[in-house]
This record gives structure tokens, sequence and C-alpha cells, in this order.
């Protein structure tokens, strides 16, 4: 089942920046939600995400100093009683997933191109 096409137009509106965690832990009485902490060198400072990638992350202090993408222009969201200020972009799910990430450190704030 093909999804719909989009215009460039519409695909330019989605920012994908570079981040790198400095927090992440699991939610409490969730299985799926991890909540991190995100720098994408902002005056305001990190920023919260949450996201439901726990199957995927034994240990969330793996995470730590990751640098990943994520959608950074989305209205925030609250999840499970926490505000979510973005999404992690990844791709594949079971044996498949899998984090997108720099092929070499870049400054926090980065933008996809």
């Amino acid at each position: 089942m093909s999804k719909p096409r989009i215009s460039i137009d519409e695909f330019s509106k989605i920012e994908v920046q570079v981040g790198t965690v400095k927090t992440a832990e699991r939610v409490p009485d969730t299985d799926k939600l991890l909540r991190l902490t995100v720098d994408f060198n902002e005056e305001s400072g990190p920023r919260q995400i949450v996201s439901g990638i726990a199957a995927y992350v034994n240990e969330p202090e793996t995470l730590l100093g990751r640098q990943l993408a994520f959608v950074t222009n989305l209205e925030p969201r609250i999840i499970r009683g926490l505000e979510s200020n973005g999404m992690l972009f990844a791709v594949g799910e079971v044996e498949t997933f899998a984090f997108l990430t720099p092929d070499r450190t870049v400054p926090p704030g980065t933008s996809a191109h």
C-alpha cells in the first residue's frame, strides 16, 4: 500500500535537525516510552522529547551523548502528562529498527538538507 505523495513545498516544511542526547530515562508506568532531554544548541536550552522507543533500547543510558536526527518543528504534544517538543527520526521496526545519525560529530542543531 503506497502512501500519498506530497509536494516538495510540503516536504520543505519539515525541519530535521541533529540533537545530542543529554538525558534518557524510562517513563514510569509505560512499556514503550522514553523521556529524552536533547540539546539543539538553542537559547532556550535543551528540549524534552518523549519517544516510543523503549522496546529498542534496553538501557536508556546508552543514548547519552549520541547524536540523532529529530523532527523539530512539530507542535508540542502531551504524552502521558509530559510535553514532547519534537519527534525522533528513526527507521524500521523490530529487527530492522535503526536510529538516523550523522557519520561524524556535528554541532547540535545542524539541519538536514
